[in-house]
């Protein structure tokens, strides 16, 4: 059995076999096997979480995913972002003939074949993903949602230099990496939390003899982190939303009504015209938003009328309202759902698929109405400023 990319670790009377595989390699689903079958441990940790681990066991079937609760649940964005990194893993998989993930799926096998405990040793993605959203501001939200975009729609190749370096790196990190670079900070939640949570995890795994299947990107980190005690509740906790954006959406709304109810008592058509202009501004955004993602005529509509009044009340949200209406109009089918893998492949499937279009409705109608709030906000303020 060969030794390489095998770590081995003796702690608290446990031996710790790490296997630094590649996401992108055939030969590491094989190493996987060998080493599990001729260590026989007593648990097998893999760097799953829950979420990723049922979704390979379906085979990443979509079908029982409920879009209503998606949309109720303000997962839109985050939906997304899952979707980008299985589009890119086949993207991967159809240039090269690989698949990827098949280390895990072969840890998960291997586990079962020799009745060993196997443990999910990941954080949840979605703490992941929630922790970097948190993180990064307005600004890089913006970047972040045109990367994901991008690495869904770029039609470039990748080639086998890039090939080599990403059998280095963990899956999440590859498809980020040019957002790390601009936001270094968030190599924080993104890699060195979960390595914290990694080593914890294979630290409290039962038995004496622990085989965990891991991204080689995560070894050198975990062998660190496993000397160390690491809360896992505390890492698994989603930061404290600042009270700044709070403060600021609740302060502009109160700010429009007062400067509009204040014109239309000195001067009732300045008022008038004030409210039309905020209207006008607030829901034409949002209803070019909603159709630019090709939303039915009345889902159109519930955006124009709705994202005047959502944008007075930052509890509400004109796309959560759109995308209601477009899925109850052009409710996803089995099909759509079974077929999203594949569709988000390409610019056409993104929005030729009905899932994918109300994930797309909802965002698009929301960063319109948020661009009209700030235009019809600047109008109403100098409305008022000219009816002095």
């Amino acid at each position: 059995m060969t030794e390489e990319n095998i770590t081995r670790i003796h702690i608290n009377g446990k031996d710790l076999i790490l296997i630094g595989t590649a996401h992108v390699s055939k030969q590491s689903a094989e190493q996987v096997k060998e080493v599990i079958e001729a260590e026989r441990p007593d648990s097998v940790c893999i760097e799953l979480d829950e979420q990723r681990y049922q979704s390979i066991k379906s085979g990443n079937k979509w079908k029982d995913m409920d879009i209503f609760k998606v949309i109720k649940e303000k997962k839109a964005t985050l939906l997304l972002m899952n979707l980008a990194i299985s589009s890119f893993q086949k993207k991967i998989a159809k240039q090269f003939g690989i698949n990827p993930g098949q280390e895990m799926i072969q840890g998960i096998e291997s586990a079962q074949e020799i009745d060993a405990e196997l443990v999910l040793a990941d954080r949840n993605i979605q703490t992941t993903f929630s922790r970097i959203w948190r993180g990064i501001g307005i600004r890089g939200k913006g970047i972040l949602l045109m990367q994901v975009f991008a690495s869904i729609f770029s039609k470039e190749t990748i080639t086998e230099e890039e090939l080599e370096k990403m059998k280095k790196q963990d899956t999440i990190n590859t498809i980020l990496r040019e957002f790390t670079e601009t936001f270094p900070k968030l190599k924080i939640p993104l890699i060195d939390e979960r390595d914290q949570y990694l080593a914890q995890k294979i630290k409290e795994a039962p038995g004496n003899k622990v085989v965990a299947v891991l991204g080689a990107a995560h070894v050198p980190g975990i062998k660190e982190e496993i000397k160390k005690e690491n809360d896992l509740a505390k890492l698994n906790e989603l930061p404290a939303k600042s009270k700044i954006p709070k403060i600021i959406g609740w302060t502009i709304p109160i700010l429009i009504i007062g400067i509009i109810a204040y014109t239309f008592y000195a001067n009732p058509s300045a008022g008038m015209e004030q409210s039309i202009r905020w209207v006008l501004w607030n829901g034409s955004f949002s209803a070019i938003g909603a159709a630019i993602a090709l939303g039915h005529p009345l889902t159109i509509l519930t955006a124009f009328v709705v994202a005047p009044i959502t944008s007075l009340n930052p509890l509400l949200a004109a796309g959560w309202f759109a995308g209601f209406v477009q899925a109850y109009l052009r409710r996803p089918s089995v099909g759509d759902f079974e077929t999203l893998n594949e569709d988000v492949f390409t610019v056409k499937g993104f929005w030729k698929n009905k899932v994918t279009r109300v994930l797309l409705i909802v965002i698009l109608a929301n960063l319109g109405s948020s661009l009209g709030t700030l235009i019809g906000g600047f109008e109403v303020i100098r409305l008022f400023i000219e009816n002095l």
